[in-house]
């Protein structure tokens, strides 16, 4: 078990004190002194640092004091209209002051925010809306067209609209006026969800993991005992606020530290650069892809990064070039590998700051609560060095997927969340992932599965059957290849892309396209060589 043998490379870092406790049915080590639910953790950095900068985007600034405040009459205009305590709010937008202040008076009211990617269409809209029960739905207007109906969305009785008019919606910035009479921050159970978070499914159908009150603050703890993060601290968000690195890496850590996020609405290497430069980062988190786009670009040199200290990445291996180049280029930077999953409320394991160039190919060892397991088919854990499945517990891992007990039970085992990742622990603690059991492909940290863009591309009328494989590629680490059996001669690869776009968010859609006339290779028991398929397209 890795959590015995890595002890001692934390013990220079400010963690707090530990104990063992009963969550979920589960035993598991906890830090001993901790909020007890987010409201009062971030009730908490507002008392401390109430003046400081929270909030940073290319038009505004905000402190904590005021997003506290707006943040309050948020969640007070939610009362009014009808939302309570329990009930499901999603949130569709963009990196912007507005997510922030769903996500907090959502919080505030003790309601469960449901972050939702933007570039989702409206069937895997219309799934999450329904499977959660959505009560209510703040969206940029820009995204009116994509929304489901009512039928498609049965529970939803609320429509806020974000930056301009939308049918059967009304302006989010109404909540703002504080018109509605305040109310007193919730105060929920630690065991309470806070926050569902939906992850691609295996099944064609995504899966709503219950990140609850425990498990956000131990992660928030561990980013800041690990990363040696504090309130001086100035995070840039690139990736989105919806995902679960944009919002327990990177946002709730610097609103509960009293630290400052500064938030992207997209990506753009030149963007970044200005934002790093000019608001003086000291910290983020995102994809390997993103600092080979940085590298790459023509006026990297033009700024001064000097302040940015912690360079996280995870989602995918960096490679070693991107590595020592990093280092020749910012000497000062300590790029830390962070590996964990939506299940797991983000990190499981951390890289010591200032070992990755001598670990290139680990992911870091556990951080301090958190236990990891390498199991073999039989449910037995292995020797040190012996490569087989990751199993994960600890007070970060979710206690399951909402209204899904079959999920549920599928992937939680023996206390431990069941990864699906193949990899193995040495001596000293260090961890590695090898391959996935699981298909999907790994497009710059964004998660495709398999199984959901084969069952968007066997509804069209031309496919007999499809199958998806991950294709190398030097930036994104992986693209998606899609090869297709097709009734139709006239069918195009042009026409499939358009199928699929109009099915699934972009990154989902097939990157390219084999289209045959023959079957796909399959085994004595019927099953699709995948492995033969990625052999095709190395």
């Amino acid at each position: 078990m890795i959590e015995s043998m890595t002890s001692g490379h934390w013990t220079s870092y400010p963690v707090p004190r530990m104990r063992q406790e009963r969550h979920f049915g589960r035993a598991m080590r906890c830090f001993a002194e901790r909020p007890p639910h987010l409201n009062a953790m971030l009730a908490a950095a507002v008392a401390a640092h109430g003046e400081h900068e929270a909030i940073v985007t290319q038009e505004r600034r905000v402190r904590h004091a005021d997003l506290a405040r707006l943040a309050g009459r948020v969640a007070a205009g939610l009362a009014a209209r009808g939302i309570a305590a329990g009930d499901r709010v999603a949130i569709l937008c963009a990196n912007d002051l507005e997510f922030v202040l769903a996500l907090l008076g959502t919080l505030r009211l003790g309601a469960i925010a449901v972050p939702v990617n933007v570039r989702e269409q409206r069937p895997e809209l219309a799934f999450i809306l329904r499977q959660c029960g959505a009560r209510a739905l703040v969206f940029d207007a820009a995204l009116a067209g994509r929304l489901p109906d009512a039928a498609e969305a049965p529970a939803l009785r609320l429509r806020l609209a974000v930056g301009g008019d939308a049918p059967l919606a009304a302006p989010f910035g109404a909540l703002l006026r504080g018109e509605a009479p305040e109310i007193a921050a919730a105060a929920p159970s630690e065991e309470d969800p806070a926050v569902i978070l939906y992850t691609s499914g295996t099944t064609g159908h995504p899966k709503g993991a219950l990140l609850t009150h425990l498990n956000l603050i131990h992660t928030i703890m561990h980013y800041q005992a690990c990363m040696r993060l504090t309130e001086r601290d100035r995070s840039l968000l690139a990736v989105p606020a919806s995902h679960v690195t944009g919002l327990a890496a990177i946002l709730l850590p610097m609103l509960a530290l009293g630290g400052c996020a500064v938030l992207m609405r997209e990506f753009k290497a030149g963007t970044f650069l200005h934002f790093a430069g000019h608001e003086r980062i000291t910290h983020t988190l995102v994809v390997p892809a993103i600092y080979n786009l940085l590298l790459r670009d023509p006026g990297f040199d033009d700024y001064d990064l000097a302040a940015w200290r912690v360079g996280g990445f995870g989602g995918a291996p960096m490679p070693e070039g991107t590595i020592r180049a990093l280092a020749e280029r910012l000497p000062t930077l300590s790029l830390v590998n962070a590996y964990g999953a939506t299940e797991t409320t983000s990190p499981t394991t951390l890289m010591p700051m200032g070992l990755q160039a001598a670990h290139l190919d680990s992911i870091g060892v556990a951080v301090p609560c958190a236990e990891v397991k390498v199991m073999d088919e039989a449910g037995r854990e292995v020797a040190p060095g012996e490569p087989g499945e990751l199993w994960i517990a600890g007070p970060m891992v979710v206690p399951g997927y909402w209204d899904d007990p079959a999920a549920t039970a599928a992937e939680f085992a023996g206390g431990c969340w069941r990864s699906g990742d193949i990899g193995s622990i040495d001596a000293e603690g260090f961890a590695r992932v090898f391959d996935r059991k699981k298909d999907l492909v790994n497009r710059a940290g964004y998660k495709v599965y398999s199984a959901e863009v084969e069952s968007a591309l066997s509804l069209h009328p031309a496919v007999v059957e499809a199958a998806l494989v991950a294709r190398p590629d030097p930036v994104l680490g992986e693209k998606s290849h899609a090869f297709v059996v097709v009734r139709d001669a006239a069918c195009t690869a042009a026409a499939l892309r358009e199928h699929c776009a109009r099915r699934l968010a972009d990154y989902k859609v097939p990157d390219f396209f084999t289209l045959l006339a023959d079957p796909l290779p399959r085994n004595a028991n019927g099953k699709v060589l995948k492995r033969e398929l990625r052999d095709r397209v190395a």
